[in-house]
């Protein structure tokens, strides 16, 4: 302030008022405002100038009257009234009290209290004076007459010396900066004649400052931060309670508009919109009753079809009288399964006693024309995807070897001969004799070392037949969570041609169905095999099924009957022979069949130690092994014989002689050399004088059928886009059927995300401290640069707590399921993009519900939007980071390392140590190449910026190693590292594992 130059004139001793906290408060006298109507020039009052309480200085005192010391609201006396006490030096007489009208002064003015008189003459109307402290003030000769120059501008009196910090030209330039408050109520501090000052603080100031705190200006020319509540505009002359709908944080010199459904009454010093956590709120009110409408739903499906089960049955019942009666057929005894009922229902065939090894006859097609319209539609739906109604494929080898890289000897050698099509095979050996081998190089799974191949008799890589090859694994790969008809619906969708229409491909799935006399369960969960919801031969045909959707020309299956009862197992080798007898080629590997499933075989491989032991007729196959002097037990299975002759057991039933399987192996190969002519041409595949030779095809209708059959592999498969298309629906679904671990990682988000905020509630957003800008730096309370790191790093470790575990689940349980969908023709990277794609609903909705709880509480300066997005896209990290530990680990495994790896790259975001430290160490690349990096500097970017009037934030950047002003690229990093984590994934998931392949 100016100086006045006003010297009063008074002889008489004026006493100064006594204060309520006379620790904090320093008097001075000065002269009154001209709001009280009186001459200044004759009129003054004390004012307090300085006081040490955060948003007091400058007050005017007021007598008190009927409050006691003692008493007091929020630790300050109140006054009764608004009364100024005023001192007229002329004639040694005060001026009589003057009524000031309280709606004038702000709060914290009426809590500053005094009382101005003299001892000997107290003012009229004021209640008995408190203790006066007597000040001696000079009379009118001295030279030294008391005005507010006289007063020390520091708290610490003639002891505490003033700094000025802003220089005229400084002032003159720049003036106060924003976020300060300059001056005191209704009097200006600072002037180009006054500039700002810094005093050396107190020592509770000094305290508060050390520890992070506020303290009010340590003198009367010291510049202060705007506190919370409040908006100091440029200028620094008023302080304005924040007005509602806004809300100001301390330094404020404008109000910040508060976000839609944001609570801001007046005053408010945060931003703390409700609005996301309501919407979140209706829509899992909107998506439980949802799930409670389907779940409805399905129960009604479910009574549905227990009522019409009945009807069913009563059906099948009805079919079997009427085949025994007018058909005098020989059928299984009935049993109480139902495949064996229904495969009755499918075949009509003519049986044995010994179940599939005597002759099939057509039964009249008069009898069920429902059930031969099945098969012909099929048999046509198959003839239009080849392209020709002799489809089929034969298979010829020669001197077939194969021996793995870095083996000391082949694991097959010397294998030769031929496969006709229309045939159902069967491949038996000992454990590691090559069966399986074998298997896998004729249907191209495995490159062969040595040797020759032919498919139809041309010559060339087996690889390019995988689209018309359908392989049935042992294990039943099937997608538990879809029904019957659906995993057999997709495989039909991405395999078949790909003009095929919508239509069609529904018709031929349920063609398909009905043969294979799933129809009844075509709707039900396929299941696992800890929580089978079908039997285990229904769920061997659902395998099968998936392999006949697309229309294979043949198709191989290892071990088919493995894991079933001997019902289940009789049922499902019916089903390939009945195949077979649509021309279908069908090579199974078998293991201990018993005797009716062996004697359905067509024909056998035998095979001993990598080579062929024998390969023939099943109907020779005891001749042949009789003729080298092996004997059979009567009443034995003669596959139980054989087995044990082939694994090395010989000598049980060859009393004499060698029954080793080095001999079996030279006598057959002796065979071949010398071309001795096999028992019952040998190589042929169909023994059942009823059904047809295959037919000799001459030059001509071959090279027709292999241009036909080119056609055929070139057309299939559906297009690039429609197999992503497919490949995400079907995982949505799956996702959808798996609700209750969707439901749980919402749960599970929301709760995170109110944890992280509720460790950041109490710092009202205020999460960064630094050093006031030039020139108040030297004002700075002590620097916060850890708070956002901090805050970015338990958003890290909680968004990697909640999307770890999914993301090894969604990715990595399904390992088996690509590597059979892969080598059947299914393009790898749609599958996988499907996957990925699949994933996008499930990290959005996880995300909303964890930002928006976190949001709520913390209320940091980043916006809602800008925190949704760098969450967001760190998820999707994290779900990447995820899927390339499920190929590398067991999915027992996989869940724990995954929260392990997602804490590692959470922590290691540039807090502790930080980048500046790391940049020593020559580290930065490491830190750089983590996605919890790249989320720190984002937080750090749009929580510190929007202060870049008020603090250095350049001197943070370089302090913690943080860059500014690269949101959008931090947000573009995020979404590289996790596409680079995809990446890695999709080719660790073609190369580790292999053995699904196979």
């Amino acid at each position: 302030m100016a100086k006045t130059g006003i010297r009063p004139k008074y002889t008489k001793t004026i006493v100064s008022p006594e204060f309520i906290d006379t620790a904090s408060c320093h008097c001075a006298l000065r002269p009154i405002a001209e709001e009280s109507g009186i001459d200044p020039e004759n009129t003054q009052a004390w004012q307090c100038i300085q006081n040490t309480y955060k948003g007091l200085s400058g007050k005017w005192y007021f007598p008190i009257s009927q409050k006691s010391r003692d008493e007091s609201v929020n630790g300050y006396s109140l006054p009764d009234t608004a009364t100024w006490f005023t001192a007229k030096l002329v004639d040694d007489r005060p001026l009589p009290a003057r009524s000031l009208d309280s709606t004038q002064l702000i709060p914290s003015d009426k809590q500053c209290t005094g009382l101005l008189g003299d001892r000997e003459e107290p003012m009229a109307g004021d209640s008995p004076s408190p203790l006066l402290i007597q000040r001696d003030v000079p009379n009118s000769n001295d030279e030294d007459l008391v005005d507010s120059d006289q007063t020390p501008s520091c708290q610490g009196g003639s002891l505490a010396v003033a700094v000025t910090i802003q220089d005229p030209e400084s002032w003159q330039s720049l003036g106060c900066l924003p976020g300060f408050l300059y001056r005191v109520w209704k009097g200006q501090n600072n002037t180009i004649d006054n500039l700002p000052e810094y005093c050396p603080p107190l020592v509770t100031c000094q305290n508060a400052r050390l520890t992070g705190g506020q303290c009010p200006p340590q003198g009367i020319f010291e510049p202060f931060i705007c506190p919370a509540g409040y908006y100091c505009p440029l200028g620094g002359q008023l302080q304005i309670r924040c007005p509602s709908g806004h809300y100001c944080s301390v330094g404020a010199y404008r109000p910040t508009p508060c976000s839609p459904g944001a609570s801001c009454p007046e005053g408010t010093n945060r931003n703390i919109s409700f609005l996301p956590p309501g919407l979140i709120l209706a829509f899992d009110v909107i998506l439980l009753v949802t799930m409670i409408g389907f779940k409805i739903r399905d129960n009604l499906k479910s009574k549905h079809k227990t009522s019409s089960k009945g009807k069913h049955f009563s059906r099948l019942h009805k079919h079997a009288s009427f085949f025994d009666k007018s058909q005098n057929l020989k059928t299984y005894q009935s049993l109480q399964d139902d495949d064996i009922t229904l495969e009755s229902r499918i075949t009509h065939v003519q049986r044995p006693d010994t179940g599939f090894g005597g002759n099939f006859t057509p039964v009249d097609t008069t009898v069920d024309n429902e059930l031969i319209s099945d098969i012909d539609l099929f048999i046509q739906s198959m003839s239009k995807c080849i392209g020709t109604e002799k489809f089929g494929l034969s298979f010829e080898f020669s001197d077939l070897k194969f021996q793995p890289k870095k083996a000391s000897k082949p694991i097959l050698s010397e294998v030769t001969g031929k496969i006709d099509r229309g045939s159902l095979w069967g491949v038996m050996g000992a454990s590691g004799a090559g069966k399986s081998t074998f298997v896998n190089v004729l249907m191209g799974k495995q490159a062969h070392t040595g040797g020759v191949t032919k498919i139809n008799g041309v010559p060339g890589d087996i690889k390019k037949y995988k689209k018309i090859i359908g392989y049935v694994p042992q294990d039943d790969i099937v997608l538990p969570e879809l029904t019957v008809r659906e995993n057999i619906l997709h495989s039909a969708r991405i395999r078949l041609p790909s003009h095929w229409g919508e239509s069609q491909i529904q018709k031929h799935v349920d063609t398909l169905i009905s043969c294979l006399q799933l129809t009844h369960v075509k709707g039900s969960l396929v299941g696992s095999a800890a929580k089978p919801v079908i039997s285990g031969g229904q769920r061997k045909r659902v395998s099968i099924g998936i392999e006949l959707a697309a229309a294979p020309m043949a198709l191989f299956l290892d071990e088919p009957t493995s894991g079933l009862d001997a019902t289940s197992a009789s049922s499902i080798m019916m089903t390939l022979k009945e195949l077979s007898r649509l021309n279908i080629t069908v090579i199974t590997i078998i293991h201990q069949p018993r005797a009716e499933i062996f004697e359905s075989l067509d024909s056998l491989i035998l095979f001993g130690r990598g080579r062929v032991i024998y390969q023939g007729p099943e109907q020779d196959v005891q001749a042949y092994f009789e003729d080298l002097g092996f004997r059979f037990p009567h009443s034995v299975n003669p596959a139980d014989t054989i087995m044990d002759i082939i694994a090395g057991q010989g000598h049980l039933y060859k009393p004499a002689g060698d029954s080793g399987i080095w001999p079996l192996i030279h006598n057959w190969k002796r065979m071949q050399e010398s071309k001795k002519p096999r028992p019952e041409s040998s190589l042929s595949t169909n023994n059942t004088p009823s059904l047809p030779q295959p037919s000799t095809f001459t030059p001509n209708e071959k090279t027709e059928e292999a241009l036909s059959l080119r056609r055929s592999i070139k057309s299939r498969g559906a297009p690039f886009h429609k197999q992503i298309y497919y490949c995400t629906l079907r995982s949505l679904l799956q996702q959808y059927r798996l609700r209750s671990s969707f439901f749980f990682e919402i749960g599970l988000s929301a709760l995170g995300g109110f944890l992280i905020g509720l460790a950041q509630f109490k710092a009202e957003g205020i999460n960064f401290r630094g050093f006031y800008l030039q020139p108040y730096t030297i004002l700075s309370s002590s620097i916060d640069y850890g708070s956002v790191p901090q805050m970015a790093l338990l958003v890290g470790i909680a968004i990697g707590l909640i999307a770890s575990s999914p993301g090894v689940k969604i990715f990595g349980e399904e390992k088996l399921i690509y590597w059979r969908e892969a080598s059947s023709g299914h393009n790898r990277l749609a599958y996988y993009i499907g996957k990925v794609l699949s994933t996008f609903p499930r990290m959005l909705v996880a995300n909303l519900h964890f930002t928006a709880t976190f949001m709520l509480l913390a209320t940091p300066r980043i916006s809602w939007g800008e925190s949704f997005a760098a969450n967001l896209l760190y998820f999707y990290t994290i779900y990447g980071l995820a899927s390339i530990l499920s190929m590398l680990t067991r999915r027992e495994d996989g869940p724990l390392l995954a929260v392990m790896a997602s804490l590692v790259v959470g922590v290691l975001n540039g807090m502790s140590p930080t980048l500046h430290v790391v940049a020593d160490w020559h580290m930065s690349w490491f830190w750089r190449a983590l996605p919890g990096t790249w989320l720190a500097e984002a937080y750090f970017e749009k929580n510190v910026t929007p202060l870049a009037y008020l603090y250095e934030i350049e001197d943070a950047s370089r302090a913690t190693g943080y860059r500014l002003g690269k949101f959008g690229w931090d947000c573009v990093v995020l979404g590289i590292i996790g596409s680079v984590y995809r990446v890695v994934a999709f080719g660790l998931m073609r190369v580790v594992n292999q053995r699904g392949k196979g």
